[in-house]
């Protein structure tokens, strides 16, 4: 059992420490907003992720896991994880000031040899920067590693609990048997621990996240390709996937990637590239064919309806970036309503978590206001509308009541951005129907 403070409660924070916590470690997990602190302390989380709620009422049951405003204990933690955000810039640069605040705010309470970890994704040679900052507000001696994380939104426990992979960075000896013994509970199954430098980690991070953007680009490169020539995309992917040098994972085609990595990290790579003179093409167009992507069903809605969405109505089933989630930060459905209603149309939408964030999310667009409507039944959303966008691949959302739906919609028109849909089922019931990439008999 080890002593361990966790800086910040976002998704990587929280969802490291109850995990730490389970395994058997005593966790303080430390935010400067009461009102979160707060809601933790009931056992409540801010985020929707599976299983995690009922993960942090029974620690904090067994007193494993404490939420804290401040940084006391960081006094006798032997572990000390930063997991601050580190959002994208202007210019596309990581904005490493929360993460500066907080080491230096942990430098002022640390013990003699803690381990200082970077949990937060970080632009490659962060973690000797954040070192010298520790340095100038202490005396004590400390040792800085870098532990990216690899967690996916909606799966993120089972990730932890049971990791690929293991990276720690470092240069010392006594902190990698530190983050050793920390993680042991995790690895006797023979999920791999791999040591290697902080600089390395730290690209590691980069590299795996930029490579698995470039797969969702790629596919949805051929996807588009498939629907101008008349190939059908899923039978395309099965071909390739099969190959064991590809795999199947990430060759799924839709609305392009979103979230809250992805496209920071493709964009913080690219920035760290220039800034070392060079030029990442590959991941670059990644980032290029991603963005026109995000409207690529709009462009198909528009050609069925000759130009003229004005005074339309569609009907949104799921607004997530991704399934198992409530996490709208650049997700497709922004881009894509805020093209339907550029063009005179209104949007309802449902979606079984995220409804609320991206409500809120949109206000950041004044030219949405009063354009954009929230139901909160899949069917109802529906009613009166001159189609239908599927968003997000929701599980409910995969075997729908084509009655209930023709009942519903205007236009008896379904336009299918994440492939969910059976075609010939789709279209014997009366639909027209449009996907991305599925050879289509008209």
């Amino acid at each position: 059992m080890m002593e361990v403070s966790v800086i910040g409660t976002g998704y990587v924070g929280l969802v490291s420490g109850t995990c730490f916590a389970e395994i058997g470690h005593n966790v303080t997990c430390i935010d400067i907003d009461p009102h979160k602190v707060e809601m933790l302390q009931a056992g409540k989380s801010p985020i929707y992720e599976p299983g995690l709620n009922d993960l942090l009422e029974r620690n904090i049951r067994s007193g494993r896991l404490l939420f804290s405003l401040d940084y006391n204990s960081c006094e006798k933690a032997d572990v000390i994880f930063l997991a601050v955000g580190t959002p994208s810039g202007e210019d596309g640069s990581a904005d490493l000031t929360y993460l500066r605040q907080a080491a230096e705010s942990v430098a002022e309470r640390l013990k003699e040899r803690s381990v200082v970890v970077i949990k937060s994704t970080v632009p490659v040679g962060t973690g000797k920067r954040i070192a010298e900052v520790i340095a100038k507000k202490t005396t004590k001696e400390f040792f800085l590693v870098n532990n990216p994380e690899f967690l996916k939104e909606g799966s993120a426990i089972e990730d932890f609990m049971r990791p690929d992979r293991v990276i720690i960075g470092s240069d010392s000896a006594f902190a990698a048997e530190q983050m050793d013994n920390l993680y042991a509970p995790l690895l006797r199954q023979g999920n791999p621990l791999y040591h290697m430098s902080n600089l390395s980690a730290e690209m590691t991070k980069y590299a795996a996240n930029c490579f698995l953007a470039t797969k969702i680009s790629f596919i949805n490169e051929v996807a588009n390709l498939c629907d101008e020539m008349g190939a059908d995309i899923e039978e395309v992917r099965k071909g390739i996937s099969s190959d064991v040098r590809i795999g199947k994972h990430f060759l799924y085609p839709g609305p392009g990637y979103g979230g809250s990595c992805f496209p920071k990290d493709v964009k913080a790579l690219i920035h760290t590239a220039k800034e070392h003179r060079s030029e990442l093409k590959i991941v670059q167009a990644a980032e290029d064919v991603n963005e026109v992507q995000k409207i690529r069903m709009f462009e198909k809605m528009k050609t069925f309806f000759k130009g003229d969405l004005s005074g339309k109505k569609f009907a949104f089933w799921g607004v997530a970036f991704k399934a198992n989630t409530d996490d709208v930060r650049e997700t497709a459905a922004i881009a894509m309503a805020r093209a339907l209603i550029k063009e005179g149309a209104e949007v309802n939408f449902y979606d079984p978590v995220a409804s609320d964030n991206y409500l809120q999310e949109m206000k950041n667009y004044p030219e949405c206001e009063g354009k954009l409507h929230t139901f909160p039944d899949m069917y109802a959303v529906a009613k009166d509308c001159d189609g239908l966008v599927t968003m997000t691949e929701w599980r409910e959302f995969r075997n729908p009541d084509y009655e209930s739906l023709k009942k519903t919609l205007k236009t008896k028109v379904i336009f299918d951005a994440r492939n969910l849909f059976d075609t010939e089922k789709t279209i014997e019931s009366g639909f027209d129907y449009f996907a991305i990439g599925k050879h289509i008999k008209k």
